[in-house]
């Protein structure tokens, strides 16, 4: 005799094929003589629900359109979302997506179908009574992975996952996935295992979700600096200057570097013999050039000009690391605010990272509770407190002062316990200073010199031996946002050029700036990959990014 469970579970599925049976009979008799074939057209994405009324002001821009048997009638299947597919519909929709599960049983088929859209996607129940022959042979086809098109009615959900889903009544299959080959299968991969499948790594939900926040948090920026009044500029990435005159660039040339004995040879002025340095005027730009590791200095041009200025796109650096903060291409959000200072660099930066956070908590909630879940228990508590609470300021001399006060206590806990006035700050003492002596998002300011780029104003209540510099550190990450104030003066800015053993002719254009109506401004730089750990809570920031390049790694 059936357990009281099995009798529920056998209440269930009848319930269900009574339901579905009903409603294949009204869209049976709602849609008699039409043939559609939307399932199988690509077509915009139709939300439901209150979004369906502004469908009506344009319905050929939002729909698929499908032609009747007799040429004579037209029916119209919305293409729908899986995170739009809110509410039940009376009448038919298709969703389009990848297959993650498949189960059946007796009388009904549930295929849950992921289309990229949220999290959870939507679950298709397939009643065997109520479709035709082709939908069934392709359920017996139906592996992970495969994409489908599914067409039918959106229902209140019997079960406690979703709101609605699907009650199918014909289902495609619009491309098949071999489940003995499919690197995918249903269990959880190591983040490490996933980069070397990045091509097929998105339909994961950690690194799809990852997709989603960032994505989110690029419109944020754009939005913040819009409606602040900013202008959106496009810097070169091929530069023949060094911004941070670090010297680690990747450099462009078209130069054969396969015959080297064929390179061409710089000839030295004095004795007119060739030497062993290869003579760029014959290359591509006509002298040495470079990918870009930032923005910023074409960013001041415009600035200078345009008053307050963005830039937001690629950038490299040919650093050695192996590290979970570095990459070697990554993407810099750069503003320029002509007629500001430190202060306002710091307010600014304060005010854009409060709405970009903002922005993806009201957007994207079932993704951070996800990664909260599996990632960062604290997630979401760490973000709220961004938005709410003012960040602290702090003195580069205070803060050095704290940490040699805190490593006295046990110096064998830390990595790095020789802190001294000059001494760049490594992650350890960032992350002990925002989570530990501030608890909070905490800007640190006036830096040294002599550990800071050419281009920063000199302090003149210390002798220059600060600059007006200033370093973001938040819980969980350490530095977020670097800035400072420009140098607007020329003679200062020469000596300094001169100092880093940088060639002024390089940057001549740079300072002309000074030389035509000099103003003081300021800046910073956001690495978004960092931003975008940050707010998901992942560790590694070659998740942050689609196709991460780091030392011995360029694939796809």
């Amino acid at each position: 005799m059936p357990s009281s469970n099995q009798r529920g579970i056998t209440s269930s599925i009848m319930a269900r094929t009574c339901v579905m049976a009903a409603i294949c009979a009204t869209l049976r008799k709602s849609t008699s003589g039409i043939r559609s074939v939307s399932a199988f057209t690509m077509g915009p994405s139709t939300p439901t629900g209150a979004a369906s009324k502004r469908m009506a002001a344009n319905p050929r821009a939002l729909f698929m359109s499908t032609t009747a048997a007799d040429t004579t009638s037209t029916t119209i299947v919305p293409r729908v979302k899986a995170a739009d597919a809110t509410e039940p519909t009376d009448h038919p929709v298709v969703i389009k997506g990848w297959v993650r599960t498949v189960r059946k049983q007796k009388t009904l088929a549930f295929v849950e179908v992921n289309d990229g859209s949220n999290l959870g996607g939507i679950q298709t129940v397939l009643a065997f009574d109520t479709i035709d022959e082709a939908t069934k042979e392709a359920i017996d086809k139906l592996t992970t992975g495969a994409a489908v098109a599914v067409e039918g009615p959106l229902v209140k959900s019997q079960g406690g996952k979703q709101a609605v889903e699907l009650a199918a009544t014909s289902m495609k299959i619009v491309g098949d996935c071999p489940g003995d080959t499919y690197p995918l299968a249903k269990k959880r991969h190591s983040l490490e295992y996933l980069r070397t499948i990045a091509h097929l790594r998105p339909r994961t939900n950690t690194v799809a979700a990852v997709a989603r926040v960032r994505s989110t948090l690029a419109g944020a920026v754009h939005s913040f600096f819009q409606q602040s009044g900013f202008v959106y500029v496009q810097t070169p990435l091929i530069t023949a200057s060094d911004c941070e005159g670090a010297g680690e660039l990747f450099r462009v040339t078209t130069l054969d570097l396969d015959k080297v004995s064929e390179l061409p040879k710089a000839v030295d002025e004095e004795s007119g013999k060739a030497t062993d340095s290869v003579d760029y005027s014959e290359d591509f730009f006509g002298k040495p050039a470079y990918l870009t590791v930032s923005g910023q200095l074409g960013a001041e041009t415009h600035a200078c000009a345009l008053g307050d200025v963005y830039t937001f796109g690629p950038t490299f650096r040919a650093e050695n690391s192996q590290t979970t903060r570095h990459l070697a291409e990554f993407h810099m959000v750069e503003p320029e605010m002509a007629f500001a200072d430190l202060d306002s660099a710091m307010d600014n930066a304060e005010a854009m990272l409060k709405h970009v956070v903002k922005d993806v908590l009201g957007k994207c909630s079932s993704d951070l509770q996800f990664f909260q879940k599996f990632y960062d228990k604290g997630l979401t508590a760490r973000l709220e407190k961004v938005v709410s609470q003012p960040f602290a300021r702090v003195s580069y001399r205070d803060a050095i002062k704290y940490l040699q006060e805190e490593i006295a206590k046990d110096p064998s806990k830390w990595q790095f316990p020789d802190v001294v006035f000059g001494t760049d700050l490594a992650t350890e003492h960032e992350r002990w200073l925002a989570e530990t002596k501030f608890d909070s998002a905490v800007f640190v300011y006036n830096y040294p010199k002599s550990i800071k780029a050419f281009y920063m104003r000199d302090n003149d209540e210390d002798g220059g031996e600060t600059v007006n510099a200033m370093d973001l550190l938040v819980p969980g990450v350490g530095e977020l946002v670097g800035g400072s104030q420009r140098e607007e003066r020329i003679d200062v800015l020469e000596a300094k050029l001169a100092e880093q053993d940088l060639d002024k002719e390089d940057y001549w254009w740079y300072l002309d700036l000074r030389r035509f109506g000099s103003v003081p401004h300021a800046g910073y730089g956001l690495g978004f990959e960092r931003l975008v750990t940050y707010v998901c809570g992942i560790e590694n920031i070659r998740e942050a990014i689609a196709f991460p390049r780091y030392p011995g790694n360029a694939e796809f």
